[in-house]
């Protein structure tokens, strides 16, 4: 056997991306590239890695115990490097964040001035929906996941960054008296929710719920973004994170709607498997948020509360 590191380092993030061309983005490497190491690696073995179907690539069960094992191997060489690192009074590897969507408008701020003090640092982080940052952060694919709605059925380690408020949002072209509906507003107006499986839909669902509030459903939208346009266009209104409508409400294009109970509150919180060995940057990034958390409030978000 005479594969090399690169060449598990690249199966393992071709597998985790489930894409040649994905792997090539993250790994800053032509496709081509990817497809030879790829290959240098199956010829290593006479069972099949991978199988081609159409277009499209499927890692075989024997593929997905390598690079399970790469995954591990990969990580103590890191660590290795990070120790060895260390000894010279310097931080190094890499630091891997999954957040839901919405924590696009939080994670970065918590980030700058660490990532800044520790050049040596790489960062990857990947925002995307609630289903895959649990799937990530089960398989113990990254070091930590940003979450409003804690993941159910996991034994998870926590910092609390900040709070999460969500209001009632419309647009500012709305003339509308909605004080006439008083109490009963949600099941008077048209709603806008986010997909199945959202953090944020599940915060909104979880209220409606427990008020007791008969709401008939408008639209779904897949995104925060496309949920803002929408009411930008008068289309309906949402419960929203203030977090990600700041320039909005600042600018007058949306407005928060008074209604009795809210905001919805839930926390941002910073989340990783119980029971894990934290490498040496994801110990100092937890270190450096326990001491610099509430200054990063103070000076980004105060606005906020």
């Amino acid at each position: 056997m005479n594969y090399t590191l690169h060449q598990l380092q690249v199966f393992h993030t071709v597998s985790r991306l489930g894409s040649i061309t994905k792997a090539a983005e993250e790994l800053h490497l032509s496709q081509p590239a990817i497809s030879i190491q790829v290959r240098n690696l199956q010829e290593q073995f006479e069972i099949p890695l991978i199988e081609n179907i159409g277009r499209k690539i499927f890692i075989t069960e024997f593929g997905q115990e390598i690079a399970e094992a790469a995954g591990r191997i990969l990580q103590e060489v890191n660590a290795i490097n990070s120790k060895a690192a260390a000894y010279k009074g310097e931080l190094i590897g890499t630091l891997r964040i999954t957040s839901v969507s919405t924590g696009k408008y939080v994670i970065p701020t918590f980030l700058t001035n660490f990532i800044k003090q520790h050049q040596g640092i790489e960062l990857v982080l990947d925002v995307t929906n609630r289903s895959r940052v649990r799937e990530s952060l089960e398989k113990n694919e990254v070091d930590f996941a940003l979450v409003s709605v804690m993941p159910e059925n996991l034994q998870v380690d926590e910092i609390e960054l900040m709070e999460n408020k969500l209001y009632l949002v419309g647009s500012s072209r709305e003339e509308q008296d909605l004080s006439n509906f008083g109490k009963k507003i949600l099941q008077n107006i048209p709603l806008i929710f986010r997909e199945t499986g959202s953090g944020t839909r599940h915060i909104m669902e979880k209220y409606i719920k427990q008020k007791k509030i008969p709401v008939t459903k408008k639209m779904e939208l897949t995104s925060n973004e496309a949920v803002k346009q929408a009411i930008i266009a008068n289309l309906g209104y949402s419960i929203m994170p203030i977090i990600g409508i700041r320039n909005e409400l600042k600018t007058g294009i949306l407005k928060i709607i008074p209604v009795d109970g809210f905001p919805i509150q839930s926390r941002w919180k910073l989340v990783w498997l119980k029971g894990k060995n934290l490498s040496p940057v994801a110990l100092s990034f937890v270190n450096y948020l326990s001491k610099n958390k509430e200054q990063i409030i103070r000076e980004n978000f105060e606005e906020l509360n």
